[in-house]
C-alpha cells in the first residue's frame, strides 16, 4: 500500500470518527454505535452492582464489558493515529500530544486503561478497579451531538468566577457556623457534636436544605442559630442557581441579536463536475492556482460536503462548488450569506472566537472587493460579507440551491 493510499484511509478513519453533520452513511452508523457502547457499557456496571442480575446474567455482563472496553481501547488508538487531522496546524507528533493530555484523550484512556492493568500490575486491581468510574465521564461525549449540550458548558464556562465565588461564599459559611454549633452543642450533647466534623455535616445538610434530621441541636441557642442558618442557607443556593439562569439568558440574547443584526442575501456559485480527463484529478486545492477571487466553496463527494483545506486532494467524480457567477441546479448545498452590519457581535472578533453551532463554518469572507479565505485568526469588522455552510435557521434567511 502506498503512502497517498494509506494517507487517503486515514482521512476517512479521521472523518467517520469526527462528529459532524450531513448525510455520511458510515459516519452516523459510527457515532450510533458509539453511543451505545457508552450506554451499555454504564449499563453493565450499574447492573452489576445488584446481586440477583449478578448471580443471573454475570457472565453475560463480563462479555458485555469486555467488548465495550475493546471499543473504547480501539476508539483511543484511532484518535491517535488520526490525530494529525484533528490538528492540522499542527505536526504528527505535536498533534498526538495535544489529544493524549486533553481532557478528552484522558477521559477516553482512563475508560479502558483501568481495565487491562490489572493483567500486568495485579497487586493494585483494587484501586484500577475505582479508576472504571471514569468511564463515566464518556458521556461528555453525547455534548459533540448536540448543541443544546453544548449550550450548558459554554453558560458553565462563561460563568465560572461567579459560581466560584458563590461556591467560596458558601463554604466559609459553612466552616464558621459548624464550628458556632460545635460551641453551642458539645456539651449538652458530645456524643453528636464530637468535633468541629461533626458541625461540618450538620452546616453542610442545612445549608443545602437536605436537612437529613440524623444531627440537630437541642439547645435553646443552638436552635436559633440553627433557624438563622436555614434561612441563610436558603438564600445561598440561590445565588448559584440565579448565575447560571442568567447565563443561559445571556447566550440566547446574543443569538437573538446575530439574527436580529444580520442580513441574509442569497450567493451564486458554480458548480464542476471533475471527470477522469480533468488534470485536477489528484492534485490538492493549494496546488490547483485558481485565478484571484476564485475560491472553491465546498467539495462534493459520495454524497458527503466537505468543508476544503489546502491538503484536500480531488478524485475523479468529485462536485467542485466555486465562487463565481451565478449555477443553479435541482441538488441542495446550503450556503448562506451574511452582511455584518454596525451592532451585529461578530464585529471586531476573531473567528475563533465566534459563538456559532459547531454545524456551521464560515467559507470565505468578502471585504469591499477582496475575497479571503478565512482562518481562526481572521477578525471580522463591519460591513463583511460572511459566507457559511450551515444548517442552522437564521430569521430571515433564504437557502442557496447549488
Amino acid at each position: 500500500m502506498n503512502s497517498r493510499k494509506k494517507e487517503q484511509i486515514r482521512y476517512r478513519v479521521y472523518e467517520i470518527l469526527e462528529v459532524r453533520s450531513g448525510p455520511d452513511p458510515a459516519a452516523r452508523v459510527y457515532d450510533f454505535v458509539y453511543l451505545i457502547t457508552i450506554i451499555l457499557n454504564l449499563a453493565v456496571s450499574v447492573l452489576y452492582t445488584y446481586e440477583k442480575y449478578r448471580m443471573r446474567y454475570g457472565s453475560l455482563f463480563l462479555v458485555l464489558e469486555n467488548i465495550t472496553v475493546a471499543m473504547f481501547c480501539l476508539d483511543y488508538l484511532l484518535r491517535i493515529w488520526t490525530a494529525k487531522y484533528a490538528h492540522p496546524e499542527s505536526g504528527s507528533l505535536k498533534a498526538v500530544r495535544k489529544y493524549i493530555l486533553s481532557f478528552t484523550g484522558i477521559v477516553d484512556m482512563l475508560s479502558f486503561l483501568p481495565y487491562y492493568l490489572p493483567i500486568f500490575f495485579p497487586s493494585g486491581a483494587v484501586a484500577f478497579r475505582m479508576l472504571r468510574i471514569m468511564r463515566v465521564f464518556r458521556l461528555f461525549r453525547i455534548n459533540s451531538y448536540y448543541d443544546s449540550f453544548r449550550l450548558i458548558t459554554e453558560v458553565l464556562n462563561s460563568k465560572r468566577q461567579q459560581l466560584f465565588s458563590s461556591v467560596f461564599t458558601i463554604l466559609i459559611l459553612m466552616v464558621a457556623s459548624s464550628l458556632c454549633m460545635y460551641s453551642l452543642e458539645h456539651e449538652a450533647q458530645p456524643e453528636v457534636f464530637t468535633n468541629a466534623f461533626s458541625g461540618i455535616w450538620w452546616a453542610a445538610s442545612t445549608l443545602l436544605t437536605v436537612g437529613y434530621g440524623d444531627i440537630y441541636p437541642i439547645t435553646t441557642l443552638g436552635k436559633l442559630f440553627g433557624i438563622f442558618i436555614t434561612f441563610l442557607g436558603v438564600g445561598m443556593v440561590a445565588i448559584p442557581t440565579g448565575i447560571i439562569s442568567a447565563g443561559f439568558v445571556d447566550q440566547y440574547s446574543r443569538i437573538k441579536r446575530m439574527a436580529e443584526y444580520g442580513r441574509e442575501e442569497d450567493v451564486h456559485f458554480i458548480k464542476i463536475h471533475l471527470t477522469s480527463r480533468d488534470p485536477w484529478i489528484n492534485k490538492s486545492i493549494a496546488q490547483l492556482h485558481l485565478p484571484e477571487r476564485v475560491i472553491v466553496a465546498v467539495v462534493q463527494r459520495n454524497q458527503r460536503i466537505l468543508v476544503p483545506r489546502g491538503n484536500l486532494v480531488l478524485q475523479e467524480d468529485d462536485v467542485m462548488v466555486l465562487a463565481a457567477e451565478s449555477f443553479q441546479d435541482k441538488d441542495h448545498i446550503r450556503l448562506k450569506e451574511i452582511t455584518l452590519q454596525k451592532n451585529n457581535p461578530w464585529n471586531g472578533h476573531r473567528i475563533r472566537d465566534l459563538d456559532i453551532s459547531r454545524h456551521s463554518v464560515i467559507v470565505l469572507v468578502k471585504r469591499r472587493d477582496k475575497i479571503m479565505i478565512p482562518n481562526g485568526n481572521l477578525i471580522l469588522r463591519e460591513g463583511d460579507m460572511v459566507i457559511l455552510y450551515t444548517e442552522m435557521r437564521i430569521a430571515e434567511g433564504t437557502e442557496i440551491e447549488i
